[in-house]
């Protein structure tokens, strides 16, 4: 130790505080580089108030950049700021009591000089809680700080500590303007002294920092924050190179949204959404690339929180000023305010969806395709935002083959409508082609073609649409008028009743149709099941848990129909055959059918029958 030297101790209770920061504030050892470089960018940024301020100041041509050196041999990794520098009493203040920091009283003085001259006084101060240098002890056996103040009248002053119980100060000559820190590294921790390792630190948490940080001599951070810049001073080039940088994609971005909030923070967004959806190309349930920032710093990599999992599909930043960070910065404290802040976002981009569908239906059509799942999950899992979600649903319809708006549908419903008609099927032809369609199809009903198997829960979550209850077509009330030929209602009703004593407990029900056309009978499903419903539940293996039971509707003016009405009096066993393979078949129209093998042997011995008459 020098002979001018002088040793502190610290503050009462600092070295258990000091243990604290050190072994169990942040999460990660990797952080305290973010935090030294926050550091340095505040001292750079308050120099730079400074400067415009006319205030004199030491070596005021010196270039404002932020420098790392790593040394291998040495074990050390050095960060150098020329800012605003520090003065003997500032040392002992600012350095020898944890919690403190000058940060937010600059800010307050800023406050005070705008409030005088009528100016906003906007200074880009990322440090809150003054406790980010004491993270350098997470990997140091030593920190040595050199410092000297901007001030002209001042001179350098030494800092060194081991982070226990003590630290030195001493007289430093001839030191350049700013601060420069030496961190000796813990033999564990030496790789923090390779350059590759701290690029990758630099490039993860502070690259979008407002001034130049060489690493070695080389600049590190050569992509700009752009979410804080104007939007109308930015090129779709340079936001495409963005995207890719922070959104590890080789393709440009099919949509992009830039904004900035008041409410309830501050707040600066830049959105992206990919080409493709990661998830459809058959990968793993995808992560939110949206991070997290404060003030260009990293504070949460794919932050959760900031929008729905069903967004998950976004990539980009969210950034700002005023945050309210815990402590080691590493996560919001008010979660009612998250919460908040996630309803805005979210609401701000579905708003944003909704421009770009009615701007550019064709390139929105192409975004649904890819992306469309993620919004079907939204209506079911998220009630705040299902309005807003159902306005972005597109399907085929019975008159449309181009998906449309369910807006769409309703502007074109004639006035005595006033439901909405879905039907879930295969393919658009396996719709048309259903019995649950020929009714509606006769009244001049449009109706809605849910071609992905999930569609229906979707609609059973949504309930209606602009006032306009969503109804399955197997539901729909429907009544055609009598075909001339058609069985007579006590005829019709003799038949039903021989059907249900043929199929005993496979159908609940057997009732006459006022709805099917070309169809001898379809499956009735009961309150609160519809066929595709009861397909997917057999999927899931749920099935013999349904407690809903299966009707039989029959139409009294099909041919077929008719000859059973003759065939049950003149050869009742062969009736009852007939019978039962109508309900097969309206199994089979409906995805219903569980054995195929029994079915066959009825066809087998009917056409046994047919050719040996």
């Amino acid at each position: 130790m020098s002979t001018t030297a002088e040793t502190h101790e610290f503050q009462a209770e600092i070295a258990q505080l000091l243990n604290i920061v050190i072994h169990s504030l942040y999460t990660d050892k990797e952080i305290f580089i973010r935090e030294l470089i926050s550091n340095a960018a505040d001292a750079t940024e308050k120099l730079k108030f400074l400067q415009t301020s006319g205030t004199a100041i030491f070596e005021p041509d010196r270039e404002l950049q932020i420098a790392l050196a790593t040394d291998e041999t040495a074990h050390t990794l050095t960060i150098t700021d020329a800012g605003i520098g520090m003065t003997r009493d500032e040392l002992i203040e600012n350095l020898g009591t944890i919690a403190h920091s000058g940060s937010k009283a600059f800010l307050e003085q800023i406050k005070a000089s705008a409030a005088k001259s009528g100016g906003t006084g906007a200074a880009e101060i990322i440090g809150q809680f003054g406790v980010g240098f004491y993270s350098a002890f997470m990997v140091a056996t030593k920190v040595t700080v050199f410092t000297r103040s901007y001030q002209p009248d001042e001179t350098g002053w030494i800092w060194t500590s081991d982070g226990v119980s003590s630290y030195e100060i001493e007289p430093g000559n001839d030191l350049p303007r700013g601060t420069k820190i030496v961190i000796h590294l813990k033999e564990e921790d030496q790789d923090y002294a390779t350059p590759r390792r701290v690029e990758s630190i630099i490039k993860r948490y502070s690259n979008f920092v407002g001034f130049p940080i060489t690493l070695n001599g080389e600049t590190v951070n050569t992509i700009n924050a752009l979410w804080t810049r104007n939007k109308s001073e930015i090129t779709d080039a340079e936001y495409e190179e963005f995207y890719k940088f922070i959104g590890h994609d080789f393709e440009a971005p099919a949509y992009r949204l830039h904004f900035s909030a008041d409410a309830p923070l501050a707040i600066r967004a830049l959105l992206f959404v990919p080409q493709h959806s990661r998830e459809k190309l058959g990968m793993p349930k995808t992560e939110s690339e949206v991070h997290l920032y404060c003030r260009k710093v990293l504070i949460q990599s794919k932050s959760k929180g900031l929008f729905p999992e069903w967004l998950r599909f976004l990539k980009g930043v969210v950034d700002s000023e005023d945050l309210p960070l815990n402590i080691s910065r590493e996560t919001m404290q008010d979660s009612a305010l998250l919460q908040k802040l996630n309803k805005v976002l979210t609401t701000r981009f579905l708003k944003f969806l909704d421009e770009q569908a009615k701007a550019d239906p064709d390139k929105y059509a192409t975004f649904f395709r890819e992306f469309g799942h993620f919004l079907k999950e939204g209506i079911v899992s998220d009630f705040t935002h299902r309005d807003a979600l159902a306005k972005l649903l597109r399907y085929e319809t019975s008159t449309s083959e181009t998906p449309v708006a369910l807006a769409d549908y309703v502007a074109r419903m004639p006035e005595d409508q006033k439901e909405i008609y879905f039907l879930s099927g295969p393919t658009r032809e396996a719709c048309l082609a259903s019995p649950y369609y020929e009714g509606l199809h006769a009244k001049g009903r449009e109706v809605v073609f849910l071609l992905d198997p999930w569609d229906e829960f979707v609609m059973e979550h949504l309930h209606e649409f602009e006032g306009k209850k969503l109804v399955p077509a197997e539901k729909a009330e429907v009544t055609l008028d009598a075909k001339e030929g058609a069985l007579d209602a006590d005829t019709a009703r003799l038949l039903a009743n021989f059907i249900k004593e043929t199929l005993g407990d496979k159908v609940d029900e057997v009732r006459v149709s006022t709805r099917l056309v070309d169809s001898p009978a379809a499956i009735a499903e009961s309150e609160g099941m519809t066929a595709s419903m009861r397909r997917i539940l057999k999927n899931l293996n749920r099935d013999e848990a349904n407690p809903f039971k299966q009707h039989l509707e029959i139409n009294p003016a099909h041919p077929m129909i008719a000859g059973l009405e003759k065939l049950r009096h003149a050869d009742a066993a062969l009736a009852a055959q007939v019978a039962a393979q109508i309900h097969d078949n309206a199994l089979i129209s409906a995805g219903l059918l569980e054995d195929p093998q029994a079915m066959l042997k009825r066809i087998n011995a009917l056409l046994e029958q047919l050719v040996t008459r």
